[in-house]
């Protein structure tokens, strides 16, 4: 199974658009807390609200929770400024594909923990970053394409 992981995601559209991608590609999507949003609320749900009864949804706490739960998994940093592409690497059977919040990205003490592998979506020099439910899209799917949907 393929786990998408977001820390403490902001934006609720974005959260429903990939809560939207999870459901289409029978993903497990985590929600790390704290959010700035409800999870029940409307327009967190309205992107995926046909898809909402078949997304399979965990919420954690917090990262510390999280981690104690899954960091001995394979977790894939999704991050910017990196030098490991996505669609180079070989994805496991079971990639725990973890995205940061859309202003500030994952917390430098993740990425310097030692777990975990990080990997980039390039992007040309002058532009920062795709939008999150972009990014997750693009690197869900290359796990689709690695084995295929189903």
């Amino acid at each position: 199974m393929l786990h998408i992981v977001l820390v403490e995601p902001e934006i609720p559209q974005n959260t429903g658009n990939i809560a939207r991608t999870a459901a289409a590609i029978g993903a497990r999507l985590h929600i790390v807390n704290p959010t700035l949003f409800e999870i029940s609320d409307r327009t967190a749900r309205r992107a995926g609200l046909d898809y909402w009864q078949y997304l399979d949804l965990e919420m954690h706490d917090n990262l510390d929770a999280f981690l104690e739960k899954y960091g001995e998994e394979q977790l894939f940093f999704v991050e910017t400024g990196t030098e490991t592409v996505y669609s180079d690497v070989q994805f496991p059977a079971e990639p725990f594909l973890v995205f940061g919040k859309e202003t500030k990205g994952l917390p430098a003490s993740l990425l310097s923990s030692g777990i975990g592998t990080t990997v980039t979506i390039p992007v040309l020099p002058h532009i920062r970053s795709l939008n999150l439910s972009n990014a997750v899209a693009v690197v869900a799917y290359e796990v689709v394409r690695q084995r295929g949907l189903g």
